[in-house]
């Protein structure tokens, strides 16, 4: 069976890039800054799934996610989850976070209004992520 995409991680995100593992994408959400990686595998549903040497290689896109999001937005935190409760395929949600957030100190989930940004704001955030990341040489632009 074939990688796809979870239909509500489609609807929900748009594509940043491709790791050699993961789908790089980022969410609509106007409340913070929100990259989800998704690596590249059916029918998976737990990090500890995956082969050691690709848990690993997760860890690497992870990094660099993470440094991507400290460059570029200089948050006060920066959270990761996995939760997969309503949405079962993996999926790690790379967070960056701001005292002045709508949901600061608590959890996006649930928490936010829900509000996506416009094809604009989603645009030139889009922009800046890729920017940054295409500096690893892991990662592949949209």
């Amino acid at each position: 069976m074939s990688f796809e995409l979870h239909p509500q991680l489609a609807k929900d995100t748009t594509l940043i890039g491709e790791f050699p593992l993961s789908l790089a994408l980022l969410s609509k959400d106007s409340a913070v800054p929100w990259v989800i990686l998704v690596p590249k595998r059916a029918n998976l549903k737990e990090l500890h799934h995956l082969p050691m040497q690709e848990q690993q290689q997760f860890l690497l896109e992870s990094q660099a996610v993470s440094q991507a999001l400290e460059a570029t937005f200089r948050p006060d935190k920066l959270n990761l989850g996995a939760l997969g409760n309503m949405v079962p395929q993996l999926h790690i949600h790379h967070i960056a976070r701001f005292k002045d957030d709508i949901a600061w100190p608590g959890p996006v989930w649930g928490n936010t209004k829900g509000e996506q940004r416009s094809d604009d704001e989603q645009a030139a955030i889009l922009s800046r992520i890729q920017n940054v990341l295409s500096l690893s040489s892991l990662f592949k632009k949209a």
